[in-house]
């Protein structure tokens, strides 16, 4: 067995997962994980298939033919996975938006060392101004040698307003 790792993208409507799992089943895949999400009308996701290797010609086309029914498909090289040299974190991040904001944090932890591997981010009405708040979830692999301090110290010089809180799981 080998994977595929694949993105996806579609105007959102029911049965576009139906339509890739019944796809990726036909031709004797199995899905794996996946991560999947609507946005402003749009359904797009990623997802990590094993299907043995003849299988992956036949399956690649039959999932690019989903393309005559609104459905992108794109496949990513496979990497093989190394053991994490870091270990993992949590951060929450509260500040008022503004242009830019992503690049400055994600700056912030590249230049620290710190790998970004799962990110959610909104926007919303600060209570009781007029203000919008920008809000981020996000799992990090932090570098063995970087403290959680110096890490939230370096992400609250962004700005007077940010608030950050840094989690080690709660296994540890």
């Amino acid at each position: 067995m080998d994977h595929l790792i694949v993105t996806v993208s579609a105007p959102d409507k029911p049965g576009v997962v139906e339509q890739l799992a019944a796809c990726i089943a036909d031709h004797g895949g199995n899905w794996l994980e996946s991560r999947m999400s609507h946005m402003a009308g749009q359904f797009a996701g990623i997802l990590r298939v094993s299907a043995p290797v003849d299988a992956h010609p036949p399956l690649r086309s039959a999932l690019e033919g989903l393309s005559a029914k609104g459905i992108r498909v794109l496949f990513a090289e496979v990497l093989p996975e190394s053991l994490p040299e870091w270990r993992p974190i949590t951060m929450e991040l509260v500040g008022n938006d503004r242009s830019g904001i992503v690049r400055d944090v994600t700056r912030v932890l590249t230049e620290q060392g710190v790998n970004l591997e799962h990110l959610v981010t909104s926007v919303e009405p600060a209570p009781m101004s007029s203000e919008t708040l920008f809000r981020a979830h996000a799992e990090l692999g932090l570098p063995m040698d970087l403290s959680l301090d110096v890490l939230q110290q370096r992400l609250e010089t962004l700005a007077d307003d940010l608030m950050v809180e840094l989690h080690l799981p709660t296994d540890e």
